[in-house]
C-alpha cells in the first residue's frame, strides 16, 4: 500500500496536463525514447526532463538505459493502489459500468454530431 507521501507524489504528478499527456504517450508506445517523447511537445527538452523526473519520483514512469538511449515505460501500479484504497469490489464494478456507459454515450454523441455536419 502507498503511504501518504507516495500518494501525494502521484497526485502531484497527475495534476499537470503535460505530464498526463506524457503518460498517455508512454502507455501507447512502451519503450519510447526520451528524445522521441520530447519531440511531441512544444517545450525545451530540459522542461520535458523535469516533467519526467516528477513522473519517475511518483513511480509512474520507469526508465531503462539501452546504450545511449533511455527507454520509458508506464507503471500503472501506483494508480491501481490508490484506486484500491477507496473502492470495494462492489463499487469498482458499478464504477466500471458507469464509465462504460459514459464512453458509449460520448461515442454516440460524437457520431451524431458528425452525421449532422455531413447533412444526414
Amino acid at each position: 500500500m502507498l503511504n501518504d507521501k507516495d500518494m501525494d507524489a502521484v497526485f502531484q504528478a497527475l495534476a499537470h496536463e503535460s505530464r498526463r499527456r506524457m503518460l498517455d504517450i508512454v502507455k501507447q508506445e512502451p519503450g519510447i525514447g526520451v528524445g522521441a517523447l520530447a519531440g511531441e511537445f512544444d517545450v525545451s527538452r530540459i522542461a520535458v526532463m523535469k516533467h519526467l523526473a516528477v513522473l519517475e519520483d511518483a513511480n509512474l514512469i520507469v526508465s531503462e538505459k539501452d546504450g545511449r538511449m533511455r527507454k520509458l515505460y508506464f507503471n500503472a501500479a501506483p494508480i491501481q493502489m490508490i484506486h484500491e484504497r477507496w473502492t470495494t469490489e462492489y463499487s469498482a464494478y458499478w464504477a466500471g459500468q458507469m464509465t462504460r456507459l459514459k464512453y458509449l454515450a460520448e461515442a454516440r454523441h460524437e457520431s451524431e454530431t458528425k452525421d449532422k455536419k455531413r447533412g444526414r
